[in-house]
């Protein structure tokens, strides 16, 4: 099934249980392989949980459920589509979605990197979290379902809307609901009733402008756009009104 060209590796993942490429995944990273390239992939799940080494993974397919979950420094190229999970509490890496993504992308992501060309699922960013240095990051080009940034607890999320019209709002209800860290970074319009209690709206400040310069153009050098010409648009920035929104039920 693997076919190795020096250092790189490829494999037919047609008809292969997700046990089974994963298995060969790890292979390939302790025999110091520094590139993979999987094909044929259809939903198999897992693909580069809990790898650890600066290893590279390309998928052409459509990856399944938690892509690149507890990943620890690799990096994942998807030429396609994504299904739910990705990056599901993620220490170190880059994920780069050349397509959609299902729902809780970057789900309890504690640092690196995920960036998707198009639309994103529920609950984008739900518990991303930040930690000393560590810091993810989750730059979405298309626009997000409801939830986006839910519980929120650190990092920067940042959505961009590159398939919208122009002054076509972004549809997502209950954006930040519960969120108590971090800040979401939004081009174009939300309405108030949008948004989640706890989040407030505010200009942008100068150090957030180097923030989405440097983001906005990794996600320009990934998909071939102009970074500029996006960064040319009205951004706003969400952020958390309290640290601890529901302490307060907790207390007498």
């Amino acid at each position: 099934m693997a076919k190795k060209d020096n250092s790189i590796v490829k494999i037919d993942a047609t008809g292969l249980h997700y046990r089974e490429l994963n298995a060969s995944l790890r292979e390939a990273t302790l025999n110091g392989t520094r590139k993979v390239e999987l094909y044929n992939v259809y939903g198999q799940r897992y693909i580069g949980t809990d790898l650890n080494k600066p290893i590279e993974l390309e998928i052409f397919g459509t990856p399944g459920n938690d892509l690149g979950a507890f990943m620890n420094g690799p990096r994942i190229i998807v030429r396609g589509n994504a299904q739910d999970g990705c990056g599901n509490t993620m220490n170190e890496g880059e994920i780069i979605i050349h397509g959609r993504a299902g729902d809780i992308i970057g789900l309890s992501a504690r640092g690196g990197k995920i960036y998707v060309r198009e639309d994103v699922g529920y609950r984008a960013g739900i518990h991303m979290k930040e930690y000393q240095e560590k810091k993810p990051v989750l730059v979405i080009g298309g626009t997000a379902q409801d939830f986006l940034g839910e519980y929120m607890a650190g990092g920067v999320l940042i959505l961009l809307g590159l398939n919208l019209g122009e002054n076509e709002p972004h549809k997502a209800r209950f954006i930040g609901t519960g969120m108590h860290g971090g800040v979401i970074y939004l081009r174009g319009n939300v309405e108030d009733y949008q948004l989640g209690k706890e989040v407030g709206i505010t200009e942008l400040q100068e150090d957030d402008y180097q923030v989405l310069h440097q983001f906005v153009g990794e996600f320009a050098a990934h998909f071939n756009y102009e970074s500029e010409e996006i960064l040319k648009h009205k951004f706003i920035k969400l952020f958390p009104r309290w640290l601890r929104p529901y302490g307060r039920l907790y207390t007498y």
